[in-house]
């Protein structure tokens, strides 16, 4: 994006007063940036104006204790650049957000000068690196983590969360030979990073261990 041009933001958190604070922020910021959507849920960055937004402000936990790192998937495979923007301040959630494709992690008691910058380098394709972040990337001391797609960790969570392969099919739309297909596919990943799992107890905790999915969401 040229540096001429006004950069417009979209801001998800079901937080008003965290709403209100990044659009003052913005207003404030020299040039101004443009707080064109703000609400609760991820629908706002794909309806209206919230769909054009050059950048997502995106708090991690929208409803509930559980991380919504599905929604991050969703904004990051439509396309978008997603800053995360969280009360937390662990490693494993930062790292996490940016295996799924998010541009940057920033904690919330990093206050207004690193977001504004972070909102100006997603909308110009630059690299940030917040303080947190940083840390969290130069202590990042994870076992071997399978690289899996999208389809792949959706229909391991759901496999997770359903009592049978026939369920995960139907709600995802699939065969059970598909969703066997995916399943095993995850299990020769973790098999090929010394991390096998060969159950469906196994499985859970690997994708507990790697934050693909909390304790609270089974």
């Amino acid at each position: 994006m040229a540096r001429h041009e006004a950069t417009s933001v979209t801001v998800i958190d079901d937080h008003p007063v965290i709403v209100a604070g990044v659009r003052s922020w913005c207003d404030d910021a020299d040039p101004p940036i443009g707080v064109v959507a703000a609400g609760p849920d991820v629908d706002v960055a794909r309806t209206g104006k919230g769909r054009d937004a050059d950048v997502v402000v995106f708090d991690l936990h929208l409803t509930g204790s559980a991380p919504a790192f599905a929604a991050l998937r969703g904004l990051v495979d439509d396309g978008r650049q997603v800053i995360v923007y969280s009360m937390r301040d662990d490693a494993e959630a930062a790292l996490t957000c940016l295996d799924i494709g998010a541009f940057t992690y920033l904690t919330k008691a990093e206050g207004d000068v690193h977001l504004v910058a972070a909102i100006r380098a997603a909308a110009e394709n630059r690299p940030y690196t917040p303080p947190a972040l940083s840390g969290a990337i130069g202590t990042d001391s994870r076992p071997g983590r399978p690289q899996l797609s999208l389809r792949e960790s959706d229909v391991l969570v759901e496999w997770f969360r359903c009592e049978s392969k026939e369920m995960v099919a139907r709600k995802l739309g699939l065969s059970v030979r598909t969703v066997n297909t995916y399943l095993e596919r995850v299990r020769i990943k973790y098999a090929n990073v010394g991390r096998p799992a060969s159950t469906k107890a196994a499985l859970v905790a690997r994708a507990i261990q790697d934050g693909l999915v909390a304790v609270d969401e089974l």
